[in-house]
């Protein structure tokens, strides 16, 4: 029997590593951002890169195989018999989860890093993918693998990656209806595609934002016109976007409309009291700001609030206007912008969009052109109370990896696949957590993975895994 830690350090290194440097070369862009990924392949490469990894896991009673539903992105799955047989559809499961599909590559990039180029430095791995969320599939085995190595016992588990999340997980549905009566009883979920405040200690995240991303275009004129012609008569389409735009969100507080937010609950307010203690001003210092530029306050803990409950929005994309060296000086015709609203934990996504959409196209000015196209809303998710035995088993394993104890808050971010089963298993546990912190930087440039950390993340699996089977095979006790 070996020592956990021991056989997690060294898979990490040997073949973890290797082949997430492999799966960061391919550019597997999520479906929502390469419309042809079906005819390009990388989504599928990517697939048969992670399943192969698995071929070389030593995991009695591992079965794991790529599964597609036709025009879906594949799903990688695995099932892991129970050490103490308990493995019929009845009998209880750990579904442990993760994604493989990618963001986008953005730009900014610091000199010798990029997108599709893994660089390891000063103990982080530099590249698209591997914190957001390329690591579950490897994290999950090994923790499993690790434990049979040690002699511990685990419940029957199922590894479900998807290849479709970034876009708002929209195939999985399907896959989850497909792969019911195999997934079977569900009393614990592991997701590993969430934050931590830090790289210190174990972070479980308590709730999750929505989300309502959608393109809003304003047109006023048919084709362009000399500026100096039409300026003065017709109005600019970007003046009459701000002015729409003011009608959701103050220019000058940032403030939503008050359709968007909900009640904060005391105890997340009580929460976020505790992770400011811990954190301090890398609240505000984890984001890369221009010289100069930054937020004042004292109230750390009303910004965690704001960032994980309250609604913000975001212009993520342009178009309409050219290139500035292009520019010439002609008043454009329109104007059209990607806005992504995050939405507090509670709020009906779907109801929220309609409302949305009615502020943003009635009574457009000067009779504008106005369109809303809300893409696929998502409603967020707030996790149900932790049972006695997963706090403890949390907290413990926090201590035994990275000798803190655990801490708890909400994600600013969306994972639509929490919101599905915390509807479809309305009794079960949740244990999510990820390798997202500061700096981390998952969507944008210089993304990493944080490689001691993801590494203690793999033993607090292993040991909640091992408490879990404890409590499945004694549930009175």
């Amino acid at each position: 029997m070996g020592d956990i830690k021991d056989h997690i350090e060294q898979r990490w290194q040997d073949t973890i590593l290797p082949t997430l440097h492999n799966y960061i070369r391919i550019p597997n862009k999520s479906p929502s951002f390469d419309p042809d990924w079906e005819a390009n392949g990388f989504m599928l490469e990517a697939a048969q890169m992670l399943l192969e990894w698995t071929r070389h896991v030593e995991i009695d009673g591992l079965q794991a195989e790529i599964i597609t539903l036709p025009g879906r992105t594949p799903l990688i799955f695995c099932e892991v018999k129970a050490s103490n047989g308990q493995n019929g559809p009845s009998d209880p499961c750990v579904l442990l989860y993760g994604h493989y599909d990618k963001q986008p590559e953005f730009d900014g990039w610091e000199p010798g890093l990029s997108p599709w180029e893994p660089v390891e430095r000063d103990g982080k791995l530099y590249g698209r993918g591997g914190a957001d969320d390329g690591y579950a599939l490897f994290s999950s085995l090994t923790a499993l693998e690790a434990m049979q190595q040690a002699g511990k016992l685990h419940p029957r588990c199922v590894v479900l990656i998807e290849g479709c999340e970034e876009s708002g997980s929209f195939d999985l549905p399907h896959y989850m209806d497909h792969l019911r009566e195999r997934i079977g009883n569900t009393e614990l979920v592991i997701c590993l595609d969430a934050e931590c405040g830090n790289y210190d200690q174990l972070w479980v995240t308590t709730s999750l934002r929505g989300m309502l991303p959608g393109v809003l275009s304003v047109d006023i004129l048919t084709e362009g016109q000399h500026s100096g012609a039409a300026g003065g008569i017709v109005p600019s389409s970007f003046r009459i976007m701000r002015h729409l735009i003011e009608r959701v969100e103050n220019a000058a507080t940032g403030e939503l409309h008050s359709a968007l937010s909900v009640e904060i609950p005391d105890a997340i307010e009580s929460a976020a009291r505790d992770v400011a203690q811990v954190v301090g001003p890398e609240v505000i210092h984890r984001f890369p700001w221009v010289e100069g530029a930054g937020i004042e306050t004292d109230d750390l803990a009303d910004l965690i609030v704001t960032n994980t409950w309250r609604p913000s929005m975001a212009t993520v994309g342009l178009a309409g206007a050219p290139d500035i060296h292009d520019a010439g000086n002609t008043l454009r015709p329109n104007t059209t912008a990607k806005l992504v609203f995050r939405l507090p934990p509670t709020l009906d996504a779907a109801t929220a969009a309609e409302q949305i959409k009615a502020l943003l196209e009635n009574n457009p000015p000067y009779g504008a052109k106005v369109k809303f196209e809300v893409e696929t809303p998502q409603s967020g998710w707030s996790a149900p109370a932790e049972p006695p035995w997963l706090a403890k088993a949390l907290n413990d394993a926090s201590q035994h990896h990275f000798n803190k104890p655990v801490m708890h808050m909400g994600c600013g971010g969306t994972i639509p696949f929490m919101k599905m089963l915390g509807d479809a298993y309305p009794h079960t546990a949740f244990f999510v957590t990820g390798l997202l912190g500061p700096k981390s930087n998952a969507h944008g440039p210089n993304e990493f993975l944080h490689i001691n950390t993801a590494k203690r993340l793999t033993g607090c699996v292993a040991d909640v895994l091992t408490a879990a089977s404890d409590r499945f095979s004694n549930p009175g006790g």
